[in-house]
Formats: structure tokens, sequence, C-alpha cells
């Protein structure tokens, strides 16, 4: 599959965009929550996969980071842990992280994806990731998990693990597409295509000097970005100068390249 053509700003214009991005938004989602995902932490990297499942439903950022905290703060780091603390344990702990409105339904997945979790993989997700034969067989597993995992939960999952699991290859979450397009990383053609997104993208962040950031946060900066800016608030966005979004609304020329 050809990979989509970036757009025509000029290298160094390009590049100015990227670090913009990286400097004025949060990066990795894992990192807020005081985690590494590394080969040699693996309480992490199942820490982050109970937050996605949290994320995946219509729910606040802060109402997850609570939730998680609530989880962690009470020693609820492994899926035998958590099968330990029983359908009304973890209503009480989602209650307490303000996780009301799904409480119920949460507890019953999180059971669900545990007891999957430790009956197949013996609660270890490395192994799952062993396990798969290629990129579409293991997000085919993490579905499989539980009846309550889609494809957003998974999308959100595996798109901070590109570093970590060679196949760990989602597509771009369609928030980062739109930030991307707004930002003219991608062209609107390239913007309705499927997984060469990620190629293109990849091959923008390759050009550059990255100073400590991967991938992962470039891409979480692009969905933070599309998230809380470039459908409502674009007026206020901190990228507004490379917008071509702002410009088409102002009708005014801007200091975009």
């Amino acid at each position: 599959m050809p990979v989509p053509r970036l757009t025509q700003r000029r290298p160094a214009r390009r590049h100015a965009v990227v670090a913009a991005l990286t400097e004025r938004m949060p990066g990795r989602f894992s990192a807020e929550l005081g985690l590494t995902l590394a080969p040699n932490r693996p309480n992490d990297l199942f820490l982050w996969f109970l937050a996605a499942l949290l994320y995946g439903t219509r729910i606040s950022g802060t109402i997850v980071a609570h939730t998680h905290l609530e989880f962690v703060r009470r020693g609820l780091v492994t899926p035998k842990k958590i099968l330990k603390t029983g359908w009304d344990g973890l209503v009480v702990v989602l209650d307490a992280g303000g996780y009301v409105r799904y409480d119920f339904k949460t507890a019953t997945k999180l059971l669900e994806v545990m007891r999957h979790l430790v009956d197949q993989y013996h609660g270890d997700l490395n192994k799952l990731h062993q396990a798969a034969t290629d990129a579409h067989d293991l997000e085919n597993r993490l579905k499989a998990l539980g009846k309550g995992i889609g494809g957003v939960t998974v999308q959100i999952f595996l798109r901070e693990l590109r570093d970590l699991w060679p196949k760990a290859r989602p597509e771009l979450s369609h928030l980062a597409v739109l930030a991307a397009k707004d930002l003219r990383m991608l062209s609107p053609a390239a913007a309705r295509r499927g997984g060469s997104q990620v190629e293109a993208l990849m091959t923008l962040w390759n050009e550059r000097e990255r100073k400590n950031k991967t991938f992962s946060d470039f891409e979480a900066a692009l969905v933070r970005l599309g998230r809380d800016y470039c459908r409502r608030r674009w007026q206020s966005c901190p990228m507004r100068e490379y917008c071509g979004r702002a410009r088409r609304f102002n009708g005014n020329r801007t200091t975009a390249p």
C-alpha cells in the first residue's frame, strides 16, 4: 500500500510544527498516570491495560485518572488481586474514583477480562502478545478477553505500545487524523485512508531530532489536540498559528507556514 503523501510544507516548517506540538501538548497518557512502558516493567504494562479498559467508556479522563489511582492505592495491581476483590469490592473502588455511572457494568467487565487473562495467558499480557501471529491477531485476542473490549479500547492500549510490542500496530485514532489534517501533516485524501496514515506520520516523525520523545508521545499529542481543540475550541488552540481550520474560519491571513 502506498504511503500517503505529506502536505506541501517545506521540511524545516514541517519539523517546526511537530516540535511545537510535542512542546505545547502533553504526550503519552500512560506517563501521565506515572507508568513506564518498558520490557522490565510488566506491572506497569498491566496497569496501562487497566487504564485503557477505563478510558474505553465515555467518561472524563479526570475520572479515569482518579479511579485508576484508587486501584493502585488499594493494591489492585494484578489480575488475580482484582479477581480476589470480587464484584462488590470493585463497585466500591469504582465509586470511590467517581466512576459511578458505569460502576456495575464495569465491575462485571473487569472480572470477565481478568478471569480470561489468567486462564488463557497466566495473567501475563506479554504472553498474549507472544501468542499472537500478527497485528490483526493481537487485536482480536485482546477483544476476546471480554465482551466490553472493543476497537476503541484496543486502540487506546496499543498505540502507546508501538515501541514495546512489534505487533502493536493499530490504526490512528480519528482524533489524531483530525488534528494531523488541520495541521496539514496529512493531505485530505491521505486522512481518509487506513493504516498507511501511521507510516506517513512516522516518516515525518523520523525526519527530525526527537529529544527523548517517542512516536507514541507525538501520536498522543495529536489525539489530545483533536479531542480538546479541533472540534469545538479551535479559537483557543495552542497550535492555532499552524492550523488550516483557523485560517479558513478567520478569513484572514495567519502566520501558518
